[in-house]
């Protein structure tokens, strides 16, 4: 924790097309705790010191350049609709690096992660970013271990986080690290968010939407499974619908869509769970009309795939009114 009284200076790194919400959502965290005793001095600065547009089209107006300003005490960067799409310019990933140098600690904020591996501060790391874009990012740097499932990831003095509002679950953390769990309360419940969000960010990703099958055979099989998730479809059961051997079903599985059968049938299941709960069906029937054996089977996979509980995921994400 910082001393009592010891201000902490935040620089936030913008350019062009920078998301506002990445901006916005980490300040307001970081002002709300001046509210109950921190003492976080924010300014934002660009590459040149120009003022930029944000992804909304607003004007973002600076403090100056990154070459002006002192070495912060946290250096924030945030992301943009440009990445994954487009290259990070080299201006912007230099930009990134030098007053990260400095830093006691860097932070990115949803595909604010491509500027920093860009910048080579990913390297041999864990980290995530929003996870519609952690394969690429774990294609553009192959040392670091992309965790495409946390809301955000600490390694060492290196934090990054998910899509969006994940920013305001890490500014949040970094606010209890600096000054305690009571002032994070305080905050977390004048801002009327979680202090610490349950369950990872595939809660948040579109169901299971694979390329099909390339065999004929195999199509005939995942066909059957999406229209019939309550039948038998055992390992036996599915062969025998072909005529051949579990082995062989099974290599067919792993050689096309790299999963086993078992796998395959308990992915189906779990989407249409996922969207029944949507729908308002309460989680008994969700789990019988996806077919799975029980409740408690359903409960398992749950907790395996988005760490928190059927009745849970339906109270965070069935409506958004209360």
């Amino acid at each position: 924790m910082l001393p009592r009284g010891v201000s902490s200076s935040v620089a936030v790194l913008v350019y062009d097309e920078v998301t506002l919400l990445d901006i916005a959502g980490p300040a307001e965290v970081f002002k709300e705790a001046n509210r109950f005793g921190a003492d976080y001095r924010i300014v934002l600065v660009s590459p040149t010191g120009e003022d930029v547009t944000s992804n909304l089209g607003f004007k973002v107006a600076v403090d100056g350049p990154v070459s002006s300003q002192p070495s912060p005490d946290t250096y924030l960067v945030p992301g943009s609709p440009r990445f994954p799409r487009t290259r990070v310019p080299r201006a912007l990933a230099e930009a990134a690096r030098v007053p990260a140098a400095g830093a006691r600690r860097v932070v990115s904020i949803c595909t604010g992660a491509f500027v920093l591996a860009a910048a080579g501060l990913l390297d041999g790391r864990r980290a995530t970013t929003h996870w519609q874009a952690a394969h690429e990012l774990a294609a553009r740097c192959p040392t670091c271990h992309v965790e495409p499932d946390a809301i955000y990831v600490r390694d060492g003095g290196i934090y990054t986080s998910a899509g969006v509002t994940a920013g305001i679950d890490l500014a949040l953390a970094l606010v209890e690290e600096d000054n305690g769990p009571d002032l994070t309360r305080q905050v977390a419940r004048a801002l009327v968010v979680y202090m610490q969000r349950s369950g990872g960010q595939s809660q948040f990703s579109a169901p299971l939407q694979g390329p099909p099958p390339r065999s004929p055979a195999l199509r005939k099989i995942t066909d059957l499974v999406t229209a019939d998730p309550r039948g038998n479809h055992s390992l036996g059961e599915l062969a025998k619908h072909l005529n051949m051997s579990t082995r062989h079903l099974t290599r067919l599985f792993h050689d096309e869509l790299d999963t086993t059968p078992a796998r395959y049938v308990e992915n189906i299941r779990f989407d249409i769970a996922r969207a029944l709960l949507d729908q308002g069906h309460n989680a008994t029937q969700a789990a019988s009309l996806a077919g799975f054996p029980s409740y408690e089977s359903m409960r398992r996979v749950f907790a395996k795939r988005l760490s928190i509980s059927p009745a849970a995921y339906q109270r965070q994400f069935s409506t958004a009114r209360r």
